[in-house]
């Protein structure tokens, strides 16, 4: 049945919310005192990041595409990641055609493709941030916010920052979080910061205007741990009877999703 005959309220509300949200994004640009609030906002959430030696948190992603015939889809999956600077690293991936899972340990990377009963391992030595860099330059592997994880997250990602804005406040699961959003030559981003004194990503959302259709990636954070409340974790990973393959054909489950989608991302 068509629920636009049914109740057109419906559509008029959701037309005017999507005219108010417009309105916000056409919006004059910052002012310069606002675009500097934006950045030692993230400047003191980076600070914190950085003085963690232990993270754990869980997540849920997504990543938003529209087709060849202009068929908006988003591909969801869940996992969770741990940290213990300086150089080990765990993280899972399930859903969107993902069951997998990585771990550094100061040593090289182990990752196990465990839908399809695979495996690889490099020899990667390293802190976490040259390990984070050698899985997406050279192996095109992505650890769920690889730049929120890095040891100095503001240098990263405000080198190229051409505009920024605080967009005021926002509730991101039961916390009350400083929204902020900042724009370069390739990219939109905007984070959701918990307010307090662990100031930790919530979430985070990148949008691509490189590509046609602007695709956009989301994780939201949850369960966040630090220091002692993180449980102990020797970085080790049993891959039992699991078929060895090398490490640049470890196809994870956004790059499957991506080829089964008809068309691809514009």
């Amino acid at each position: 049945m068509d629920c636009s005959r049914r109740n057109p309220r419906v559509i008029r509300s959701a037309a005017m919310a999507l005219a108010a949200v417009a309105g916000l994004a056409m919006s004059t640009p910052a002012h310069a005192d606002e675009a500097q609030a934006a950045k030692d906002l993230f400047k003191a959430m980076s600070d914190y990041m950085t003085s963690q030696e232990k993270i754990q948190f869980t997540y849920d992603a997504s990543l938003e595409i529209v087709t060849t015939d202009l068929q908006k889809v988003t591909f969801a999956n869940s996992g969770a990641a741990t940290l213990a600077r300086p150089d080990k690293l765990r993280f899972t991936r399930t859903g969107g055609f993902a069951d997998f899972e990585m771990v550094a340990d100061g040593k090289s990377v182990t990752a196990f493709g465990k839908n399809r009963n695979v495996f690889a391992k490099e020899a990667v030595e390293g802190s976490v941030d040259e390990v984070l860099d050698t899985l997406t330059f050279d192996y095109d592997l992505q650890a769920p916010a690889a730049d929120l994880l890095s040891s100095n997250p503001y240098d990263r990602m405000m080198d190229n920052v051409d505009d920024a804005k605080d967009l005021g406040s926002g509730v991101i699961g039961g916390k009350e979080c400083n929204h902020l959003a900042f724009r370069t030559k390739q990219t939109d981003w905007e984070i959701w910061i918990a307010q307090g004194d662990a100031p930790h990503p919530c979430r985070f959302t990148i949008t691509s205007k490189m590509m046609a259709m602007a695709p956009s990636y989301t994780i939201q954070i949850t369960s966040w741990k630090t220091g002692e409340d993180v449980p102990a974790d020797d970085f080790s990973l049993s891959t039992g009877d699991a078929k060895e393959i090398k490490l640049e054909d470890m196809a994870e489950g956004f790059e499957m999703a991506l080829e089964a989608a008809k068309g691809g991302a514009q």
